[in-house]
């Protein structure tokens, strides 16, 4: 690192200086060749995978479907960023399509999935991002347009769940649908993982203090599935349901079963934080269980899981790459057993790196084949 970055924590970089690790896990797998990549649906999540993979040695995105928006708002949205900032490279759309650095992606305005020519576009693998298509019956509608695998950006009621550096080498090619997961179960699993395996978890509880998202309302609004979701963000502390810590379990078998959660929806632009409490099977200290996660931070999940002990507050972490961010300051032990662990996320940036990450990895798996 150069100038103002090298003062800054490794975990603490601003987006303008992100450091970006690929995972051992990831990088391993080795393939020189670029996946190329087309985003349906150009949202929060849509965006910023943009944004990560312009950071992402392994990826080019080649196309974007979004048919509420054209190239020339794409590019003003992609452009000015109320979270993260500008977008350090120069960009404009108009009716031939999106141009980064001069180079263009193509652009589409279809509103079902199997009319978009990915194929034709280049794109071979589609970041589903758009909230709508997150089954596999749904976002299959992708490979009729050309295109050979989906990522789902959510979780799925049916679609295998992977999260790198946990379960991800699980992936076969013969899979052509998958999901990312949430972005609190990335945040959860590699810590749970860590802790499990070197301790035991025989049950836990995660609360997550989560920022506020798109499916809120700036005022109080008809929400008719979620009572309390309809209430002004902006306004009010809201708790909410969460599958993130029950959806660990189906990318940990070992702990089905054995975690539940909820979420406290909170009035803040980005980054959360996990509150992981759990009953351990093996007695430890406190400082074991920060050895041991800063171990792993430092080693097979170097890129996914941080480790901080500075006096941090949730702005530190905006444009943060990791996956989750254990800060060994906020936790707290009641007996040898009994311990609060508390782990931050920037729940658009980091999930959206980690989508760039699991679709390298897929196709550095798939070009073996």
């Amino acid at each position: 690192m150069h100038g103002h970055c090298a003062t800054l924590p490794s975990t603490l970089l601003s987006p303008a200086c992100v450091q970006v690790v690929v995972p051992p896990s990831v990088a391993s797998e080795g393939g020189k060749e670029t996946v190329r990549v087309g985003i349906n649906g150009f949202g929060r999540i849509g965006r910023l995978v943009m944004r990560a993979a312009m950071l992402h040695p392994g990826v080019e995105i080649v196309a974007v479907n979004d048919p509420f928006v054209d190239a020339e708002y794409m590019a003003y949205m992609l452009k000015y960023d109320s979270v993260h900032g500008r977008f350090p490279h120069d960009i404009h759309g108009d009716d031939t399509g999106l141009y980064i650095d001069g180079k263009k992606i193509s652009v589409h305005a279809k509103l079902d999935a199997g009319e978009i020519p990915w194929g034709t576009s280049g794109a071979d693998y589609v970041c589903e991002s758009t909230g709508v298509y997150t089954t596999i019956d749904k976002a299959s509608g992708h490979l009729k347009g050309g295109a050979k695998k989906v990522v789902i950006s959510a979780p799925s009621a049916d679609a295998p769940m992977f999260v790198v550096g946990v379960n991800h080498e699980k992936y076969e090619p013969s899979l052509k649908v998958v999901s990312n997961a949430s972005c609190t179960t990335n945040c959860l699993a590699p810590l749970a993982k860590v802790v499990h395996d070197k301790y035991g978890i025989k049950e836990g509880l995660m609360t997550t203090v989560h920022a506020t998202t798109a499916t809120q309302k700036t005022v109080d609004g008809p929400s008719r599935k979620d009572w309390r979701g309809g209430r002004a963000a902006a306004s009010n502390i809201i708790p909410s349901s969460t599958g993130a810590a029950k959806a660990v379990g189906k990318v940990l078998p070992a702990l089905n079963g054995r975690l539940t959660g909820m979420a406290f929806r909170v009035p803040t632009p980005n980054v959360s934080v996990v509150d992981l409490t759990v009953n351990l099977e093996t007695a430890t200290s406190y400082e074991e269980i920060m050895a041991e996660l800063k171990r792993a931070s430092e080693e097979e999940l170097k890129g996914i899981l941080g480790f901080t002990s500075d006096s941090v507050v949730s702005t530190d972490f905006v444009g943060d790459t990791h996956s989750s961010i254990v800060d060994s300051g906020a936790g707290i032990m009641l007996s040898p057993t009994f311990v609060k662990l508390v782990s931050w996320y920037d729940n658009e940036f980091g999930y959206s790196m980690r989508m760039n990450d699991l679709i390298s990895f897929m196709a550095t798996v798939d070009a073996k084949v």
